[in-house]
């Protein structure tokens, strides 16, 4: 909380970055209370943005009991969904089976679409956004959506550059025979897509999840080995 609010008084327009984690989720609801925006990151799962939805949503109620703002706040929950179509792939690996290698970019296509389906019914006051894209699935497929989309650079070079129709897909769902399938071969997928698949205790454990948290730390670690090279500036290469 700490960092949020000093992260949140840098300027007026600021969106802070949480994860939905076991010590994130509560957070995110105090941050929420205390009128700052806030991104839920390290999210792969529909049980994630349900979380992520429920504490915003207590943090709003908090604020309006109080008569506090909240006109200009604009909270959102990323679903990283190709980190969780990442996942699939190791666990075929792991566990030595076959399935159609299509199915695996469609995991946190479906994921995403169940969650915004929820999103809309229950009528949360935050937005999706769709972040860690491995294919043109992880933005075409929600168009038509009230998300976000914040592609890299790199990726919006190639939108541009491809002729993909700006059609309107996101009330589309997916296959089931493709989430049938998933579901079938990936308990881990199955976890994802059910509502009560996970427990908030259970967030910091899932596969997903490690595996980002320990490729944000070792880019933390590079980032530290840059900043040596240039205050201690290696003699062997000068």
């Amino acid at each position: 909380m700490k960092q949020a609010v000093a992260f949140n008084q840098l300027a007026p327009n600021m969106i802070v970055k949480i994860p939905a984690t076991r010590a994130g989720i509560p957070a995110m609801e105090e941050a929420t209370y205390r009128g700052i925006s806030i991104n839920a990151t390290v999210s792969f799962t529909l049980p994630q943005a349900i979380a992520v939805a429920e504490a915003v949503e207590r943090g709003l109620a908090r604020r309006e009991k109080e008569g506090l703002d909240i006109r200009s706040m604009g909270p959102v929950c990323t679903i990283m969904v190709g980190r969780l179509d990442d996942w699939l792939k190791v666990l075929l690996e792991k566990q030595g089976i076959c399935i159609d290698p299509g199915y695996l970019e469609w995991a946190g296509v479906a994921v995403f679409k169940k969650a915004y389906r929820i999103y809309r019914e229950r009528g949360y006051r935050l937005r999706l956004l769709s972040a860690a894209f491995r294919n043109h699935m992880h933005w075409s497929e929600f168009i038509g959506g009230d998300v976000v989309i914040s592609p890299p650079y790199a990726w919006q070079r190639r939108y541009n550059a491809s002729d993909i129709q700006p059609i309107p897909r996101m009330d589309n769902p997916v296959d089931p025979k493709i989430v049938g399938a998933l579901t079938d071969q990936f308990a881990d997928f199955d976890r994802a897509y059910s509502e009560n698949g996970i427990s908030v205790d259970d967030f910091d454990t899932f596969g997903a999840t490690l595996r980002t948290l320990r490729q944000f730390l070792a880019a933390g670690a590079e980032l530290n080995a840059v900043i040596r090279d240039y205050m201690v500036p290696n003699p062997d290469k000068i």
